[in-house]
């Protein structure tokens, strides 16, 4: 069994700043990449940013690049994104995700495991 339990989310003003993590737990080598999707009412849920447990990014939407940096600390079993330069359309509920990465586009079949979500709320 696999687990993933993120924390961080909260509420920010637009410019500002915000860091989630994601601890994993159990039989963490059945992974070998990480990512970050978010949704919104209505939407599907979409790619933010992923990362193999090697050190290897492997993703970044273009919405993001520049502002957020995905890491992973495997002493820690931690995930970590960090959200610089926030904006109104990056309210979203995000969450951590966890598989077995074969090369395969970056999507949400990807994953096998998945945290609970964390809610993040950027006002202007």
């Amino acid at each position: 069994q696999v687990q993933l339990v993120e924390s961080g989310g909260g509420s920010a003003q637009a410019g500002g700043s915000l860091r989630l993590s994601c601890g994993a737990s159990g039989w963490t080598h059945r992974f070998n990449s990480m990512g970050w999707f978010r949704q919104v009412p209505g939407k599907e849920r979409e790619g933010v940013a992923g990362i193999l447990t090697s050190g290897g990014t492997i993703y970044y939407a273009d919405s993001v690049k520049g502002r957020f940096t995905i890491s992973l600390d495997n002493a820690k079993n931690t995930l970590y994104l960090q959200m610089n330069s926030l904006k109104p359309e990056d309210t979203a509920m995000y969450y951590c995700a966890a598989g077995r990465w074969r090369g395969a586009p970056f999507s949400t079949s990807a994953y096998d495991y998945w945290g609970q979500g964390t809610q993040v709320t950027v006002s202007s």
